[in-house]
């Protein structure tokens, strides 16, 4: 009897620590682990969905989303300095031939990865410049916690910044002409949308996704996309567009040798300066606010207020963000329309709140409308732990804010919002 007492626990001691070997495999972990992460996660989203929780503020008095908030971009703090003159580029441009395709360089895919989007696309598009690089050297940079939920375009063009004679640019209210006119010019660029994938319950939901364009064609009408998700020189239709990039406020970023910087401006029009294309894209959201109907109006909306934190006008940008999500609330609990995951993606609402003073609902949605959120244990969205710390310290819980930007670092070491929100507080990791 004692005999097979201790066979029984040898055996059991073989397979806990073939377990655990298998466990801390890394190949194990991205073949196998993910799918069992990913069961975990549908029982968690099936218990908790997360189209059913509300972006209302608790604040008073949040008004219906029937009037449109008046920008007030010209008062901005007086100083000292004498304007400066900006000789802007001309608008008028050559003609964009029909047809043009850049060579593509590497593809660098996101599969087989955890939250590889903006590593892989980065990638590729510096690969077009020679950069001989790959996802996992952008990686280390950009997301140096494996989970990370999101890479920011900001984080992707100061990596790209920081390749030897490379430079990088990010605008927002692009065109369809825009990106036609720098890839004519051989500038591959990357554009950030929010198309309806397939998530681990197979319903189509949105995401935030990035895409390389070097090529476009206009008589079939597509770009030439490098989609790390779906597949190589795969044809993303000008139809389609239009709607998923608005979602991101039509944001675009190009990558440049140093030297052609001047082109790249040039090719903008007055979108070379920053506070004049925030202007433009504040227009272009304003038109489609009064056009648009339904989750393309939340997004109008949304689009509205991120423009008005570019130009420090908080308060008219803190109105906009809520009829935007008076909006959201009044659409159908659908996880294929609401697009839930806003908060994991753009910050511009923490802006608004916490620079108007309305710390309680720079928490309530850094908490509910992100943090909590997610449902795999792993809420590694360092902007919102650093905007939820700074606001508990306003409203005096010092500890609480502590926690928050440590918490922070352990997403993203070297994050240094945290480290400087935690050096303010006396502490020094």
């Amino acid at each position: 009897m004692q005999k097979r007492v201790l066979i029984v626990l040898a055996i059991l001691s073989v397979l806990t620590i073939i377990f655990y070997a298998l466990i801390l495999n890394p190949t194990f972990q991205e073949k196998v682990g993910w799918h069992l992460n990913s069961w975990i996660i549908r029982a968690r989203v099936w218990l908790h969905p997360p189209e059913a929780i509300a972006f209302s503020s608790e604040t008073e008095g949040t008004p219906a989303p029937d009037l449109l908030p008046g920008p007030h971009v010209d008062n901005e703090t007086p100083t000292d300095e004498a304007p400066v003159e900006i000789l802007r580029p001309t608008t008028t441009f050559a003609p964009i031939p029909p047809t043009f395709e850049i060579a593509r360089g590497e593809y660098f895919s996101q599969h087989n990865r955890w939250n590889y989007c903006g590593p892989a696309n980065i990638a590729t598009l510096l690969s077009i410049w020679g950069w001989e690089g790959t996802h996992d050297d952008a990686a280390l940079a950009m997301k140096p916690y494996k989970l990370d939920k999101n890479v920011m375009p900001y984080e992707m063009a100061a990596y790209a910044d920081q390749q030897p004679g490379l430079g990088a640019l990010v605008r927002v209210g692009g065109d369809m002409d825009t990106l036609k006119r720098l890839i004519a010019a051989g500038f591959p660029v990357i554009i950030e949308k929010g198309p309806q994938f397939r998530d681990i319950h197979f319903h189509m939901t949105w995401m935030g996704h990035y895409q390389v364009f070097n090529g476009y064609n206009d008589r079939e009408g597509f770009f030439i996309a490098q989609d790390s998700y779906i597949e190589a020189d795969y044809q993303q239709s000008y139809d389609t567009l239009i709607g998923e990039w608005r979602s991101f406020n039509y944001t675009y970023l190009v990558v440049y040798p140093e030297q052609r910087e001047n082109d790249v401006l040039n090719l903008l029009g007055d979108n070379a300066d920053v506070s004049q294309n925030h202007k433009n894209a504040l227009k272009k959201a304003q038109d489609e606010i009064y056009k648009l109907e339904g989750v393309d109006r939340f997004f109008a909306f949304f689009n509205y207020g991120t423009n008005l934190v570019s130009l420090r006008d908080y308060k008219g940008a803190a109105d906009a963000y809520d009829q935007a999500f008076a909006l959201y609330d009044a659409l159908p609990e659908d996880i294929t329309l609401r697009p839930y995951r806003i908060l994991w993606y753009q910050t511009g609402p923490y802006f608004a709140y916490y620079y108007t003073g309305r710390y309680t609902d720079v928490i309530e949605k850094a908490t509910a409308n992100s943090i909590e959120m997610v449902r795999d244990d792993e809420p590694a969205l360092e902007e919102s732990y650093y905007w939820r710390g700074i606001s508990k310290i306003a409203v005096g819980d010092k500890q609480g804010g502590i926690e928050d930007f440590t918490t922070c670092l352990e997403y993203h070491p070297g994050f240094a919002l945290c480290i400087e929100g935690l050096n303010d507080q006396g502490v020094f990791p």
